[in-house]
């Protein structure tokens, strides 16, 4: 037998093209409905936990405080996509396509990028912890005011930017390139920052505390402070006078 359609979620969806849908608990079907009509949609205060979206073109669509826990976007289309005030614990965009996406004030905390594009997309003023950002393509990612705390991001490049408020605390950061980056107000402490290049970086913006000074050769042709190289050199239990 079919699933009945709910009614406020049909009533909504003849008009969608020119107003947002709001309030709805939504479902895969609910979701490859509404993308067969004009789009891209506005969802708003919408509920999409644990939905297997995997796969749908949602590109250009926006959301707005909507909730996608657990929800599963892998390979989906959503380049150009709005995220405002969204929460997405445990999200999985694998192989998504992301590119030129924003993210503004969501809390996407341990959420899958894996292989995800992520070229031209932006995070602002939004909580990733202990997402895993491994091998996604991320030409021209632009961060500000991120928490990124136990995060994998291994092999990024951030070279030339200016990289304000992010907390990289325990991040694994392998390989990654921050070459000419300024850091303000930011923090690597306790980062994994083997193979870093930092040459031309200024780090006098960052904390640098927990970094081993075996570590602390990767920052070989960077700007630091002399506060900041005392703190180095006090992990040998050496005092600098």
């Amino acid at each position: 037998m079919a699933k009945p359609v709910r009614a406020p979620y049909e009533e909504q969806m003849t008009s969608a093209a020119s107003s947002p849908l709001a309030g709805q608990t939504l479902v895969r079907g609910d979701l490859e409905c509404l993308s067969r009509t004009a789009g891209p949609h506005h969802l708003v205060d919408c509920d999409i936990d644990g939905a297997d979206l995997s796969g749908l073109n949602l590109a250009h669509w926006t959301f707005d405080r909507c909730t996608v826990r657990r929800g599963d976007f892998t390979g989906a289309r959503l380049e150009g996509s709005v995220w405002t005030s969204c929460r997405g614990a445990f999200a999985r965009f694998l192989r998504a396509d992301l590119s030129d996406a924003r993210f503004e004030a969501s809390d996407f905390n341990n959420a899958v990028f894996r292989n995800a594009t992520l070229s031209g997309a932006r995070f602002a003023r939004s909580k990733l912890t202990g997402v895993d950002l491994s091998d996604a393509k991320a030409f021209d990612l632009l961060l500000d005011e991120v928490l990124l705390i136990n995060a994998k991001l291994p092999g990024f490049s951030f070279r030339k930017q200016t990289l304000r408020k992010i907390d990289f605390g325990q991040a694994d950061l392998r390989k990654t390139d921050f070459r000419a980056t300024v850091f303000e107000d930011c923090s690597l402490r306790d980062a994994g920052v083997a193979g870093c290049r930092f040459d031309g970086a200024d780090l006098r913006g960052a904390d640098l505390g927990g970094i081993a000074l075996v570590d602390a050769r990767q920052f070989r042709g960077a700007t630091i402070s002399r506060e900041q190289a005392g703190q180095l050199l006090g992990e040998l239990g050496l005092r600098v006078l």
